[in-house]
């Protein structure tokens, strides 16, 4: 740490619990009081270098010349400050550092210590030495850190903006160019040689985040200052948010409760600092947030979302709230399931999850890619354009798997309302899924949760899937879920039942094309001569036939599969009809029985028509 020598005399004072007192040998003629602290002094070394001294001695000076005892209430520094001051006044020694200068600083100028009281007065040796604090790093943070006890005297000779200023510079700039920071490492030690030179040197921090533990010891309204200044010198947006997470995760504690008590460093955050209340930590976050980047990805969703429900915990304002929200929307594909499960926060929720806020940002996000595809020209597409379109897909597609396991992890729960899960489903375009296996789980796992959904919540639910883009494990699942509507599981088959028509009329053009292009270079290739060339010809007619039989044992398996599958689905449409086709028989019997009591003439009414036409219906709704 830097330091100024000043003065050339031996000490000549001396304490006496509350009192200094001069050892000159001469009878102190003034008394300076400051708080409960008294100085007995002399008058002409005090008013030969402080203007504001001269003009209170020579009002408080009586008839005989003495001086009563002078209040310097106000003296910025106190009582401390005013001590080296007398010992600048008698010109005994003392020394400036990053510690002391600032109060020294401000003291000096309230006591009008210029030059016009004579030359090197203390304003000026106090301004040259902080001309070289601010060359470095390590004394500029000590010498702001100590603005905060003079801070109405330090902003008023502009001290703090100096500070900051210069800090700001040293932070935007080459870091090889200035010392390294007051808190970096100094664990590496050299040897020790005999005139107690150390060789070892300390290691400086690589990156560009080697500030920020040095600034996060700062009070908010001097960081604030701080990030702006950073900001105005051109720093990096990506640096500025990892400065604003360190100082987040430092001060406030509820947020380090939120992540995981796994993290090592989770005690290290609560312990370095004492734990400040809920209203000040939501002061600060509300601050944070507003201090972070505009600009998209530069924060982690992760810490977004951490921010995002510690601002519910706290009870942030909804501007706050409604901020991480959209931040958090504009980069929804870099978030996991896991940091967006939060819980619902209070005693009157009806849900576990709060759903409505994860609705919040997937419609801000669906609001962002409806703008991007907006602003695409559907005439000229350029190939830079074709790339971006791909890239939004592939987002919108991630955030489409991510919706689809949110809505799988809370549709067990039972409070959840059936438009709420229609409507979260329905955010995500069907072209965003290129399968429909995430949706379908997540419909099966809410009727599992939820039997007592009507037929008709049953089908709208439903229509939520594709399902021509079910996998054909998925298809399977389907096709024997007691769960789904009639109509899907018949609509799943149809489609299973159409894939592998499509598969065998693939496989049946393959053996086909074989058989020509086989047959095609059999006709024109020549007869060598050669016992060689005839035995290879003979290999191939060989492999041949054997690759033909591999297609057609395929093709077989799969006639065998789509037989079983309809018979599947004829005995799903008997089970569901056979019981309405018994009881319109029953009641039909039942009618005739009581018109044939009255009747005269005995006849018994045509039962053919009857049962001509319910076997009509019949086999009609077998063939569909």
């Amino acid at each position: 740490m830097a330091c100024m020598k000043l003065g050339t005399k031996s000490e000549s004072f001396q304490r006496d619990g509350n009192t200094w007192q001069c050892t000159t040998g001469l009878p102190s003629d003034v008394t300076i009081e400051i708080g409960e602290m008294s100085f007995y002094l002399h008058k002409f070394p005090l008013l030969s270098r402080s203007g504001l001294l001269e003009k209170l001695i020579g009002e408080a000076s009586s008839e005989d010349g003495s001086v009563r005892v002078l209040h310097l209430r106000d003296l910025p520094g106190g009582a401390k400050a005013f001590e080296l001051i007398a010992k600048f006044c008698y010109g005994v020694k003392l020394e400036l550092t990053a510690l002391n200068v600032v109060g020294l600083r401000c003291a000096a100028e309230y006591l009008q210590m210029t030059e016009d009281y004579g030359e090197g007065n203390l304003i000026a040796q106090t301004e040259i030495f902080l001309d070289e604090v601010f060359t470095n790093w390590t004394d500029t943070i000590k010498a702001l850190g100590t603005c905060e006890e003079v801070l109405p005297y330090a902003e008023e000779i502009h001290l703090v903006s100096r500070c900051i200023n210069s800090l700001a510079m040293k932070a935007c700039s080459d870091m090889n160019l200035f010392n390294w920071p007051v808190n970096s490492k100094e664990s590496s030690k050299g040897t020790v040689l005999w005139n107690g030179i150390s060789t070892g040197t300390n290691q400086p921090p690589a990156g560009d985040d080697w500030w920020y533990e040095d600034v996060s010891y700062l009070s908010l309204p001097f960081y604030k200052r701080m990030i702006k200044a950073v900001e105005l010198g051109g720093m990096k947006p990506e640096s500025i948010a990892g400065s604003l997470v360190v100082y987040a995760k430092k001060y406030i504690p509820v947020m380090n409760r939120t992540s995981s008590f796994k993290d090592p460093n989770h005690a290290k955050l609560g312990s370095s600092i004492s734990t400040p209340s809920e209203a000040d930590q939501r002061a600060l976050l509300e601050e944070i947030v507003e201090l972070i980047p505009s600009q998209k990805g530069i924060m982690p969703t992760k810490f977004l979302l951490r921010l995002l429900r510690t601002a519910m915990i706290l009870q942030a304002s909804t501007s706050c709230r409604e901020n991480m929200e959209k931040r958090i929307g504009a980069q929804l594909d870099q978030a996991s399931l896991e940091d967006l499960l939060i819980p619902n926060m209070g005693y009157s929720v009806e849900t576990l999850y709060d759903i409505d806020c994860f609705q919040r940002i997937l419609d801000h996000f669906m609001s962002m890619e409806q703008i991007v595809s907006a602003s695409c020209s559907p005439c000229i597409v350029e190939e830079g354009q074709l790339l971006e379109d791909g890239n939004s897909l592939s987002l919108i597609t991630s955030v489409a798997n991510l919706v689809d396991s949110y809505l799988a992890d809370v549709a067990p729960d039972v409070n959840l309302k059936f438009p709420k899960f229609q409507s979260l489903a329905a955010a995500v375009p069907d072209y965003a899924r290129p399968l429909s296996d995430g949706i379908y789980r997540a419909i099966d796992i809410y009727l599992k949760a939820h039997p007592w959904l009507t037929d008709f919540e049953r089908e709208q639910i439903c229509r939520l899937m594709n399902c021509q883009k079910l996998s054909l494990e998925a298809s399977t699942h389907a096709a024997q879920n007691e769960r789904l509507p009639l109509r899907v599981i018949v609509q799943v088959l149809f489609f299973e039942q159409l894939r592998l028509r499509t598969s065998i009329s693939g496989w049946f053009f393959v053996s086909d094309n074989l058989e020509n292009s086989q047959n095609q270079e059999d006709h024109n290739e020549q007869l060598p001569l050669s016992k060689n060339n005839g035995s290879h010809q003979a290999d191939h007619e060989q492999e041949r036939p054997a690759g033909i039989d591999d297609v057609r044992d395929r093709v077989f398996e799969l006639e065998k599969e789509c037989q079983s599958m309809k018979e599947d689905i004829q005995k799903l449409v008997k089970t569901k009809r056979g019981w309405n086709i018994f009881c319109r028989r029953r009641s039909h019997h039942c009618n005739s029985k009581s018109s044939s009591k009255p009747s005269c003439n005995g006849k018994a009414p045509p039962v053919s028509s009857v049962t001509g036409r319910e076997k009509k219906n019949e086999e009609g709704e077998l063939g569909c």
